[in-house]
């Protein structure tokens, strides 16, 4: 077993050893173990869930590609105010993290993305995901389908579609927030996909894109059409950047 200093101590070398920027770690950890789930895990509303830099997976596995998945195809379902660290999700999953309420995620990694990593469904506040990675997702890693904000910090990403996306079609829709600072996205269509039409807002800063777009708008809707894209840069109020470097980073 682990202790915690020990594992500080592990990831605090990682990062040290391959970083961009302070506290960007941009490999991906190696794992304590592996655990099966054969149902989502609930991490109750406040509490606190340290995953020991196991590999959580499901078993049977529920990714099915891209068809839309539910609470019950996730590894982790967060309850309100509920924080998970120190975790690696692996492949055999369709809906990695789903957080009923606002929630934290600290140092938690996806291997291989299924059909979305995390998905943020709070009705107000602000959920954090500070450090960790995602890869090979062939669409979203971060879907915020709820309101309030999501602040991503100190977080890579390579080979994925989009690291956010602010639901376009969802049946409730809420002008959402999104801040991004200090990370780094390899290989990505683009950083964040956001609702000019619904108030939607979006500041990136201090990041490192590589082959990557950094915003996309869209007029999002309620009624389940996909939406239209009306831009594919920033325009510095629905989405405004601040210290975007596209090479040496």
């Amino acid at each position: 077993m682990y202790t915690q200093a020990a594992l500080f101590a592990s990831f605090v070398g990682l990062a040290a050893s391959a970083v961009t920027n302070t506290n960007l770690q941009t490999v991906f950890p190696a794992t304590s173990g592996t655990t099966a789930l054969a149902a989502v895990k609930t991490i109750s509303a406040g509490q606190s869930f340290d995953g020991e830099m196991k590999q959580w997976d499901r078993s049977p596995s529920t990714c099915n590609d891209q068809a839309e998945g539910g609470d019950a195809d996730a590894v982790f379902l967060l309850q309100d105010g509920a924080t998970l660290s120190n975790v690696v999700i692996g492949p055999n999953n369709g809906e990695g993290v789903h957080c009923l309420g606002t929630c934290t995620l600290n140092n938690v990694w996806w291997t291989d993305v299924c059909e979305d990593a995390a998905t943020f469904k709070q009705n107000s506040g602000t959920s954090y995901v500070n450090g960790g990675g995602a890869r090979k997702a062939s669409d979203k890693v971060l879907q915020h389908n709820g309101g309030g904000t999501v602040a991503v910090k100190n977080f890579y990403a390579e080979t994925i579609g989009k690291l956010y996306r602010s639901c376009g079609n969802c049946d409730t829709q809420y002008a959402r927030k999104s801040t991004f600072t200090n990370v780094k996205v390899k290989d990505a269509s683009v950083l964040a996909g956001v609702n000019g039409n619904l108030g939607d807002t979006t500041s990136i800063s201090n990041s490192c894109l590589l082959n990557s777009a950094i915003c996309w708008l869209y007029e999002g809707n309620s009624d389940g059409d996909e939406p239209t894209k009306t831009a594919s840069a920033p325009d510095g109020k629905v989405c405004a950047t601040s210290t975007i470097k596209t090479s040496g980073c």
